[in-house]
């Protein structure tokens, strides 16, 4: 009996794709009924070194200052008004002959409190007209449920995912939005990068700091609470619809060793596993030794019921991460709460991500040796300054650069045996950045004519890379 031969090209159904979250471009503050969430608090601020801008803690103060501020610039208040323009935007997308497009529902457009009796109509009408443009564009949707859109109510009130309500409170909304979307969406990712409770904290868990005694051992709580809800929406979702594939999604942390020394490696090992530990409980269905023993050696102690070891065994479908750039790590840092740090000796963006695409081929093998499970890489790219020239026409070979590279190494790591599905690079139309709160930092094949402060046309152009894009799905990648 011969071996089995590898492919040596992308799957004829390779799923071309992009990918957003509602509060970094729909907008709408206040509008229909939609509730205050998380990321509406995250303020732009052009007095921070941009390397060092993110959303770590909030105290309630802050929550608070920020809600009475009447100066401040709050970018994911307006996005780019997707939310009135998706039908645009949409066959623009489509023009490139995109295969899938990832979306979040935004939890507070649904349930604006988070606690409420019954969701709002208009929010599930929003997504209703969504999901039915991209259908006719023939565009798949893949959908996350909680992408930092946590109404703001659940943290005020609850603690957001330390109090172990959250659960049901999750749960619900994700069986009302299956059921609404149970032929509309096949693919669901319950929370976006599950494993970046430090970079992205209040954000993520909605935790003030101020509220807890002992803030790491509520975010593992916090995140414990996550993985059950996760494992009783994929349980859920079976029931719901027996087509649905639900996923985990993580950030792509793996970290290199920054030298050969034994200490090095083995502190890195430990700090990855670490990495990797809610996406061994998720797909393996227990919680990995080694966990165990950081939680024993570190004094944190969790409520962990027997039904929720029971829950914990749902599984997978899929396995999904975000990959942007590789760190390093060493025997120094690997247990400080920032555990690793950006490799010297490759080059960075101007935002100090450095470009790897040897890293993407790495991490794919890495996650498929462990899992076993088909790959969705579901967010990937390079911020970068774009200028608009004056004929409106934005000339980016870097961006096409990042992408020609990085999708060769996709091809590589399929050749390697990975099961690879599909790949999303992150805001195909330009957005309001995650960690920034900018529009300077873009992404998009399209651009959006906003600046950092909401001024500007709104036009949107198609960038270079537009056209380039368009000849790799219509290729289905052979043409690079």
């Amino acid at each position: 009996m011969a071996l089995k031969k590898q492919p040596n090209t992308f799957p004829k159904d390779f799923l071309w794709g992009g990918a957003t979250a509602a509060n970094q471009l729909e907008g709408g503050f206040g509008e229909d009924g939609k509730g205050i969430s998380l990321a509406d608090l995250n303020e732009f601020r052009p007095d921070i070194d941009i390397s060092k801008k993110s959303n770590k803690e909030m105290t309630t103060a802050q929550i608070e200052a920020a809600l009475n501020d009447q100066e401040g610039i709050y970018p994911k208040r307006y996005g780019i008004d997707f939310v009135h323009t998706y039908k645009q935007d949409i066959e623009l997308l489509a023009g490139m002959g995109l295969k899938s497009l990832r979306v979040s529902i935004a939890w507070s457009r649904i349930f604006p409190n988070g606690d409420d009796a019954v969701p709002n109509e208009r929010g599930l009408q929003y997504y209703d007209d969504l999901f039915d443009t991209l259908i006719k564009f023939n565009i798949q949707p893949l959908v996350t449920l909680s992408h930092y859109e946590m109404p703001l109510n659940l943290a005020l009130k609850y603690n957001g995912w330390a109090n172990r309500q959250l659960i049901d409170f999750f749960v619900r909304f994700a069986e009302v939005v299956m059921r609404r979307y149970k032929d509309k969406v096949k693919l669901w990712i319950p929370v976006n990068q599950i494993n970046l409770y430090h970079h992205e904290s209040f954000n993520h868990l909605g935790i003030p700091e101020d509220r807890v005694e002992n803030l790491l051992e509520a975010k593992y709580q916090g995140l414990h609470h996550e993985m059950v809800a996760s494992a009783k929406i994929k349980k859920l979702a079976e029931s719901i619809n027996p087509e649905f594939k639900v996923g985990v999604m993580l950030i792509g942390g793996v970290a290199y060793p920054a030298t050969t020394l034994p200490q090095d490696v083995l502190a890195t090992e430990q700090r990855n596993q670490r990495d990797l530990f809610i996406s061994d409980v998720l797909i393996r269905g227990e919680y990995p030794g080694y966990m165990i023993r950081y939680f024993e050696e570190n004094n944190i102690h969790l409520d962990v019921s027997d039904e929720d070891l029971m829950d914990l065994k749902a599984g997978c479908d899929f396995f999904s991460f975000s990959y942007y750039y590789t760190k390093v790590s060493d025997a120094t840092v690997a247990n400080q709460p920032k555990s690793s740090y950006i490799n010297p000796l490759l080059e960075a963006s101007d935002w100090g991500w450095t470009i790897d695409p040897l890293g993407l081929r790495f991490m794919l093998n890495v996650y498929y040796d462990r899992y076993q499970l088909p790959i969705y890489i579901t967010e990937s790219g390079i911020g970068l300054y774009d200028t608009l020239n004056a004929d409106h026409t934005i000339d980016d070979p870097q961006r096409i650069e990042y992408y020609r590279t990085h999708i060769q190494q996709i091809l590589e790591a399929i050749k390697d045996g990975v099961d690879v599905r599909g790949y999303y690079p992150w805001g195909p139309i330009d957005l309001v950045s995650c960690s920034s709160s900018e529009m300077s930092k873009r992404y998009g094949f399209i651009y959006v004519d906003l600046d950092d402060y909401g001024k500007g046309t709104g036009n949107r152009y198609k960038k270079k890379s537009y056209e380039w894009y368009k000849n790799v799905i219509k290729s289905n990648g052979s043409s690079l």
